[in-house]
C-alpha cells in the first residue's frame, strides 16, 4: 500500500512532540503509514454510521471528533481525503467538516504517538526519534489501555 500522506508535515508534527531531539526520515514514514492506517479505519467507522443513518455522505460527527480551524493543521486535508476514502466505497461523499475533523482526529493522534516515540528516544539514551520509536509505541499501546 503506498503512502498517501506527505512526509515532511508528519515529520514537524514529531518534532513538535520531540523538543531537541532529531528526526529520522523513516521515523517520519512510518509515523505516516500508520496514520493513513488510522485514517482508513476510521473512516470506514464513519462510514458505516453513516449507512446506518442512511446518508451517503459522511460528516464531522461520524467521526466523533470535534472540527478544528483547518488554519492551525499541520497535516494536510486533501491527503486526508485520500485516506478516508481508501477502505470505503465509491458510493460515499467526504463533507469537507468531515475532512477537516478527521485532518484534526489524526494530527491528535499523531501527537500522541510522536510524544510517546520522543520519550522511548530518551529512555534509549539517543538524541534521535527513529521508526524503532514508532513500532515500540505501537508495541506497547496495549499496555495503555
Amino acid at each position: 500500500m503506498s503512502v498517501e500522506l506527505p512526509f515532511a508535515p508528519v515529520d514537524t508534527v514529531i518534532r513538535r512532540n520531540a523538543g531537541q531531539l532529531r528526526v529520522s526520515a523513516e521515523a517520519a514514514e512510518e509515523l505516516a503509514r500508520r496514520i493513513q492506517a488510522r485514517g482508513a479505519e476510521l473512516a470506514e467507522a464513519a462510514a458505516q454510521r453513516a449507512t446506518e443513518d442512511g446518508r451517503k455522505t459522511l460528516m464531522a460527527e461520524d467521526f466523533d471528533a470535534p472540527i478544528v480551524d483547518k488554519d492551525r493543521l499541520e497535516l494536510p486535508i486533501a491527503p486526508i481525503d485520500r485516506i478516508a476514502r481508501l477502505d470505503i466505497d465509491d458510493r460515499y461523499r467526504v463533507s469537507m467538516n468531515a475532512r477537516i475533523a478527521l485532518t484534526g482526529e489524526l494530527e491528535s493522534y499523531a501527537d500522541t504517538v510522536a510524544t510517546a516515540a520522543a520519550t522511548l528516544a530518551r529512555h534509549a539514551d539517543r538524541r534521535t526519534v527513529k521508526a524503532d520509536d514508532i513500532t515500540t509505541y505501537y508495541e506497547l499501546e496495549p499496555y495503555f489501555e
